[in-house]
């Protein structure tokens, strides 16, 4: 067990992690996390506003906004989506403060359409 790193673990695989947090020894740190909609019914912009929420949550939870992220993997499983996605990131994201990011296409679960991974920076 690490003292510097928290992990919050997933609830379907717990040797997996949703959430991990590194402190630095001087102060500050990262945050990795990764999220899908709770809810897998819905077309991509629902299930992307979803994901975000979730995200959301993740850093309100690490005390930091998602104008502390560094770097966004999203993964979906239709390029073709990218331009609803774009529309629900561009109404989330604050501008000017967007984040490196990444889209791909690659399969998933059965009603999984989305998953997002980021990196934020946490204060010193």
């Amino acid at each position: 067990m690490n003292p510097d790193i928290t992990r919050i673990p997933s609830r379907k695989l717990p040797s997996k992690s949703a959430v991990s947090v590194y402190r630095l020894p001087g102060g500050g740190g990262f945050l990795w996390a990764v999220a899908v909609s709770p809810d897998r019914t819905q077309d991509i912009r629902a299930q992307t506003r979803g994901t975000l929420a979730v995200l959301d949550g993740y850093l309100a939870d690490a005390g930091v906004d998602r104008t502390r992220i560094v770097k966004a993997e999203v993964v979906v499983t239709d390029h073709d989506n990218k331009p609803a996605f774009d529309e629900v990131w561009a109404a989330w994201m604050p501008d000017g403060q967007g984040p490196v990011r990444s889209f791909v296409e690659s399969r998933m679960p059965e009603g999984d359409l989305i998953e997002i991974i980021i990196t934020a920076a946490l204060p010193a």
